[in-house]
């Protein structure tokens, strides 16, 4: 009995036991528990609690949300934008339908009064406003650039704009952010350089140098190089090494040189360089005197750094190592990761957590070394084992990556353009093997393919060639509305070339084009399109061309079947380039400062007129899409100026001098085109030598006059196409294509192309 009361007490015991433990939240609210009302319950901690959020976030955050000043309407506002802002992605923060209409533009807002921008935000707002991005009407936009200077968000510079938050609000096409893409380079300040920008960007995209990948959105943001106020606004300096060429073999093998911090952020990495220098093939030197009070911090080892730092040359280095040290400064990046990149020398990334710049695009695994702080003494075995032949693909790939993309302010900011531009569009977007191949993908338009095939660039890379047929496409301007008889003989003369597949003619005159029944009968199809009267015209990427070879041709060229076919056959070998028969050349006149052109004949040419010359159809998408309206409207204005506009281009594009093929007699210079064009062309220029108009005749007078206009209208267009690339891309040659045997003492019958030595 007594047995049997133990085990009912036990039991019971143990209910309420589990009943405490399991449901004592539910018990308390009976009043069995106390005679009295049960305890308010303990409230759960303010977010102002440090000691018990300490690991969730900073203090500044808590204070923040525990501003009593602040409604919980306001507070919660706050907080949904900073937690949208972070989670941003194009799918939710962009909006796609404001690009559908007028496509890819960007509108900067115009410049306030009273509020001056830094010399590099000037630079990046001109680049865009140069561009063929640009729309002067914000209802056309589809991204806004904020003519508020953030670059420099470190409160103690000179060039920190305050109550940003204050002027954004007062933008009415702000909306949160939306559509909108911010330029930063430094961020945060001493002593932890956070990144934070002192202001709320909302849905905005950010463009920002140092990035860490905490912080960075992928698809979103775009991480950008860190650049000088010096960095030059268009063209840049060229890389140190020559394309495809081999460097020389450099003396050292790895270098830095460099400020060491004694304290704060970034100094473990750099006072931890000097375990690696051994003073023969690895140069590791670092200086403490820098700053207001470096010798407050100064340690043992600062007096012989600052002695050995002075004793070799910072360029000298770059120029002679084959790895560059690129360690983190008080951000993650720094100037000498361009200057490694322009130098030729791989940089060596020390720089845990950085977003490499326009990473989304560029494969950095082929032109640098992405190292980690913590192993810092193992980078010298870590290099020596790299081969020799990928250490020469590295260096190759630095200087394209360099000219490509980061030579100039406007390669930059259009690099990132066209990246947010891709994500618009993913289906017709630009492949990695684009970006990273030359000429780069800021000159290769996904609008016209997105396959590597249909461009000039890639044939000898995928062991194809470009199509066995061309169009020929002949600019007629002709005053009377009937057919001239050059025009009849050039239609006779092309069609009858075994490689043609179609002649198209761009009648630009204001009367129509005969009819029909009064065109030459031909073997292949014959299409007359009326154009507009422009100059740039034909240059125009017309839906009619459909093979990958354009022959374009003024309609007073004279040209043999066999011209026409052994050019085609030369072009097939270079597609890249322009290959043709009347040439000019350019050259520096030092007297005048300025760029000339010459028709004279020289032993060099750097240009082939378009009146007869063979080039791949995408030139014609470059020549309309690319160039910004202001290019082509010069074009318009300047007679005789699209075809050296084109060759510049070309050249600006391939790095590569035109082709001139051998020619039966010299072009002559045409007659000047009468005004019932309307379109203001002035004929081809001569391909040799001038002759002066005869004194006694009025007519040779006007003509004289006539040429002596045009030839300085070339000047002027050449002059002004090289203050808008910032350089001279045109490339000159001293080669001639002729065929083989040609002109040789053999007989008639072993030769390809014989009637090329007839008169």
């Amino acid at each position: 009995m007594q047995t049997r009361k133990k085990y009912i007490f036990l039991t019971f015991l143990a209910s309420w036991l589990l009943l405490f433990f399991f449901g004592g939240d539910q018990l308390r609210r009976f009043a069995l528990f106390s005679g009295r009302k049960a305890r308010a319950r303990r409230n759960w901690p303010r977010w102002t609690d440090r000691s018990l959020l300490k690991s969730f976030a900073d203090p500044e955050e808590l204070q923040r949300d525990g501003d009593p000043s602040l409604s919980p309407r306001a507070r919660r506002a706050a907080w949904l934008s900073a937690y949208q802002g972070s989670r941003c992605r194009m799918e939710t923060c962009f909006d796609f339908s404001r690009c559908e209409k007028h496509g890819f533009k960007v509108f900067t807002y115009p410049r306030q009064r009273g509020q001056p921008v830094s010399e590099s935000y000037g630079k990046i707002l001109r680049s865009i406003e140069r561009s063929r991005y640009h729309t002067p009407r914000p209802e056309e936009a589809c991204l806004f650039i904020l003519p508020i200077d953030t670059l420099d968000r470190d409160h103690l510079s000179g060039q920190y704009v305050r109550d940003v938050d204050e002027k954004i609000r007062g933008f009415p096409l702000w909306n949160g952010g939306r559509n909108h893409l911010i330029f930063n380079l430094y961020s945060g300040t001493w002593p932890d350089y956070s990144g934070e920008l002192g202001f709320d960007t909302g849905q905005a995209m950010l463009a920002r140098a140092s990035f860490d990948s905490d912080s960075f959105r992928p698809g979103f943001d775009v991480s950008i190089p860190l650049f000088s106020k010096e960095h030059p606004q268009r063209a840049g300096d060229r890389g140190w090494l020559y394309q495809d060429s081999v460097p020389p073999r450099k003396k050292y093998l790895l270098v830095f040189k460099g400020k060491r911090y004694l304290t704060g952020i970034g100094s473990g990495t750099r006072n931890a360089l000097h375990h690696i220098h051994n003073g023969r093939d690895i140069i590791s030197l670092t200086t403490c005197k820098h700053g207001k009070d470096w010798e407050k911090h100064k340690d043992t080892r600062c007096d012989q750094d600052n002695a050995d730092y002075e004793k070799f040359d910072y360029r000298e280095l770059l120029h002679n190592s084959t790895f560059c040290i690129v360690p983190r400064g008080r951000r993650l990046g720094s100037f000498r990761f361009l200057e490694a990149l322009q130098a030729a020398c791989i940089p060596v990334l020390l720089s845990d957590g950085w977003e490499l710049p326009f990473a989304e695009a560029i494969d950095w695994s082929r032109a640098a070394v992405v190292g980690s702080e913590r192993l810092l003494l193992q980078i010298p075995s870590a290099v020596r084992c790299i081969h020799p032949e990928r250490v020469l693909a590295f260096q190759q790939q630095t200087q394209f990556l360099w000219d490509a993309y980061f030579s100039s302010v406007d390669k930059i900011v259009h690099t990132t353009l066209e990246i947010i531009k891709d994500r618009l569009t993913p289906h017709r977007s630009r492949s990695r093997f684009l970006w990273n191949a030359l000429p780069g993908g800021l000159l290769v338009l996904p609008d016209f393919s997105t396959h590597p095939g249909d461009f000039p660039f890639y044939y000898l890379q995928h062991g194809s060639s470009p199509s066995e047929k061309f169009t020929a496409f002949i600019r007629a301007v002709s005053q009377a509305g009937s057919l001239s008889q050059p025009i009849l003989r050039l239609i006779q003369a092309v069609s009858g070339s075994q490689y043609c597949a179609q002649i198209v003619v761009l009648w630009s005159c204001e009367k129509p084009p005969p009819p029909s029944g009064k065109w030459p009968q031909t073997a292949v199809p014959l299409t007359v399109i009326q154009g507009r009267r422009r100059l740039s015209d034909r240059f125009f990427p017309f839906e009619a061309i459909r093979t990958d070879a354009v022959l374009s041709l003024d309609e007073h060229i004279s040209l043999s079947t066999s011209e026409v076919d052994f050019a085609f056959v030369v072009w097939r070998s270079f597609p890249e380039r322009i290959v043709g028969f009347p040439t000019q050349s350019h050259f520096w006149d030092a007297e005048q400062g300025r760029w000339g052109y010459t028709s004279r004949w020289t032993n060099e040419l750097s240009i082939v007129l378009t009146a007869a010359a063979f080039y791949h159809r995408y030139y014609h998408s470059l020549f309309t899409e690319y160039l910004p309206a202001g290019l082509r409207e010069l074009v318009d204005g300047l007679a005789a100026c699209e075809d050296i506009l084109m060759n510049v281009l070309v050249a600006a594009v391939t790095k590569l001098p035109p082709i001139k093929v051998t020619q039966r007699k010299q072009h002559k210079e045409a007659e000047a085109q009468p005004a019932a064009c309307g379109d203001g062309a002035a004929g081809t220029p001569p391909a040799g030598q001038r002759s002066p108009p005869a004194p006694h005749s009025a007519a040779a007078k006007a003509k004289g006059t006539a040429g002596s206009r045009r030839f300085s209208q070339r000047q002027d267009c050449l002059h002004q196409l090289a203050d808008w690339f910032g350089y001279m891309p045109l490339v000159s040659s001293q080669l001639r294509l002729d065929p083989v045997l040609f002109k040789d003492q053999v007989s008639v019958l072993r030769k390809k192309y014989p009637r090329l030595e007839k008169p």
